[in-house]
């Protein structure tokens, strides 16, 4: 890695104020960009790794094989990246910008048997995806710091490459880790993304803060399917959003009527968090709901062809998953509108148009779909 030519690394009283005006100048450009903090750690996160090591021995991971592909070098960044010594870690509200003080209440009524028939889409992926929207914002900053100091060693990532997030970000003051393994800030509840840039600046670094969840066991207590095995432990393939977006393959058959109307991903454990009360609305208009999926049923999502599928969700993180596992989805839960008594002639008719489906995957679970409705 390049070091900048206009700051020197020496310890002097010199270098060390150019750092520290440096750093608040970048924290104040990454507001300019659209991120609600931005916190600077060092990269080291040895006291993680027992704890994560744990965690794939038990197999929580499920089928995330890339969880476990690249070793401990998940929790060391300097291994990923060599010559890093910082991270300076942002977040990015996604509530979207029209959110009102209602907005929980709103998600949970989704949840109910009254609105079974309407597809349950996770908030943050009824935008745009948030890879591309964080990845171009810290490139952005990236561009200014060079634009300042001149050339530096830097990468970029947002949930793409074998770092803890979550890790470094709780490390660099921006919230605590949540009993649901969630970062969790006082001021902005959970409902953020995570990105940071690793680099080779020697920048101070900011101080973690303590956290906050005491007695509370609400997002355990709420869980549909019980992933949280414990506090600050998820056994991600009890999780609804493992089961609708990371699982390749059939759903197990236990977790089907737990999962409701919930299509891809779940917020359960975020709605009912006393500190999501504090969500922020984002500062862009990437996340504003795209395609009405705040208010699609599930019958007209289960219509889509996969042309349609693929143009209407083109630059959405939903698109990922595949048309395949999109259609298994919405299936299941168009069979657990039977117990909650919203099933309908519509809703079997929609089930019976695809029971021959080429893709073996479809057509078990709306076999198993129509079997609720007790055909």
């Amino acid at each position: 890695m390049s070091q900048p030519h206009l700051i020197e690394t020496d310890s002097n009283p010199t270098a060390e104020t150019a750092l520290a005006t440096l750093a608040f100048t970048i924290k104040a450009w990454g507001r300019e960009l659209g991120f609600a903090d931005v916190r600077i750690t060092d990269v080291d996160l040895a006291q993680q790794e027992a704890g994560f090591e744990a965690w794939l021995a038990h197999g929580y991971h499920g089928e995330m094989d890339y969880m476990a592909a690249h070793g401990l070098k998940r929790a060391r960044p300097a291994d990923l990246v060599p010559g890093v010594i910082r991270t300076i870690s942002v977040r990015m509200n996604y509530l979207p910008q029209d959110s009102d003080a209602a907005w929980r209440q709103r998600e949970k009524n989704r949840l109910s048997s009254d609105a079974a028939s309407t597809a349950t889409v996770s908030l943050y992926a009824r935008g745009r995806d948030y890879h591309k929207v964080l990845r171009g914002r810290l490139q952005q900053l990236a561009d200014r710091i060079v634009a300042e100091i001149g050339p530096f060693g830097y990468r970029v990532f947002t949930d793409s490459a074998p770092v803890m997030e979550v890790a470094l970000a709780q490390k660099a003051g921006l919230g605590w880790r949540g009993k649901h393994t969630l970062l969790l800030n006082r001021e902005a509840g959970s409902l953020f993304f995570l990105g940071e840039m690793l680099t080779d600046l020697p920048l101070p670094v900011d101080a973690p803060i303590s956290g906050h969840c005491g007695q509370c066991s609400a997002c355990i207590d709420v869980c549909p399917t019980k992933a949280i095995i414990a506090p600050y432990t998820l056994d991600a393939r009890r999780c609804i959003s493992y089961l609708t977006i990371e699982l390749k393959g059939s759903i197990p058959l236990e977790f089907r009527p737990l999962i409701g109307n919930r299509v891809y991903g779940c917020d359960d454990c975020q709605l009912f968090c006393p500190w999501n009360k504090f969500a922020q609305p984002s500062a862009l208009d990437d996340f504003d709901v795209r395609n009405g999926l705040d208010q699609a049923t599930l019958v007209e999502l289960f219509g889509w062809t996969e042309d349609q599928f693929n143009l209407r969700l083109q630059g959405s993180p939903i698109r990922r998953i595949g048309y395949e596992r999109w259609l298994r989805n919405i299936a299941v839960g168009l069979g657990n509108t039977a117990a909650a008594g919203a099933g309908s002639a519509e809703i079997i008719a929609a089930l019976q148009a695809r029971a021959d489906n080429p893709s073996a995957l479809i057509r078990e679970h709306v076999l198993w779909a129509l079997q609720q409705h007790v055909i």
